[in-house]
């Protein structure tokens, strides 16, 4: 299988800095059709900021989204992987820790954001290119 950065390498990275407010970050991920943001603090990767985080974090305990900073709510220090990192690889890992999003790093500076619905969208795509191949 292809390597994760093969997914994303054509997309935009998004990222939010870590002093931001929760509404910030909710809003940000609305205006761009995301689920999760890499979080930086001067640059550099420091957590992941999730729609779970949103949920379990701050709704669900009654946080203000508007006072809240991302840094109090985030998963720091993220679990990453490098730009050639197999899918299969990255799938075992999402599915052993329970991540939908795994952040792609090289060091501490992020190159992009794999969701399992990227995963699953090329899945897809390969089984209908065989299917059709077959047919031919």
């Amino acid at each position: 299988m292809a390597p994760i950065f093969d997914l994303v390498k054509d997309r935009r990275v998004y990222s939010i800095d870590a002093d931001r407010t929760v509404l910030e970050g909710a809003r940000y991920m609305m205006e761009h059709n995301i689920g999760a943001l890499p979080v930086l603090r001067n640059g550099e990767l420091v957590g992941i900021f999730s729609e779970r985080d949103i949920m379990n974090r701050v709704v669900a305990v009654g946080r203000l989204p508007g006072t809240t900073q991302i840094s109090e709510v985030m998963t720091h220090n993220p679990k990453t992987v490098s730009p050639d990192e197999s899918i299969e690889d990255c799938l075992f890992l999402m599915r052993e820790f329970g991540f939908r999003h795994v952040l792609i790093a090289d060091g501490k500076q992020v190159k992009g954001l794999a969701s399992l619905r990227d995963i699953l969208l090329r899945y897809i795509s390969q089984q209908e290119s065989e299917k059709r191949r077959m047919a031919v």
